[in-house]
């Protein structure tokens, strides 16, 4: 949600293999995207933080709302938020949740392993 920032990648990303994908802030004193030229790539900078209303969101405009059994399924408000049915519930109760968010008309973001 909100505008697209650019890929934050770490220095020398493209040259180095060894080098990880996890953000690092260059600083050395030759370093060119520490003096910000536009063809080394962006910083991370507040500037790019997403706007409050969209933060935390997923991507298809709702608030995800982890759920461990139908229960907590009559919690949700359908217009805002969406289930995520939690790692460690089994294939029997996954099933029944999705059963019952179906009569409720909820959405459920991750439908996988359920027959």
């Amino acid at each position: 949600m909100g505008r697209k920032h650019p890929k934050f990648h770490r220095q020398n990303i493209a040259v180095n293999k060894r080098v990880g994908l996890a953000w690092r802030k260059p600083r050395g004193i030759d370093n060119k995207q520490r003096v910000k030229l536009k063809s080394a790539g962006a910083l991370p900078s507040i500037g790019w933080r997403s706007p409050r209303s969209t933060r935390g969101m997923h991507p298809s405009g709702f608030y995800e709302k982890i759920v461990f059994n139908e229960l907590q399924l009559a919690e949700l408000d359908p217009k805002t938020q969406v289930a995520r049915i939690a790692a460690c519930v089994g294939g029997k109760k996954r099933a029944a949740i999705i059963k019952k968010a179906a009569e409720l008309g909820l959405k459920v973001l991750q439908k996988t392993g359920v027959n």
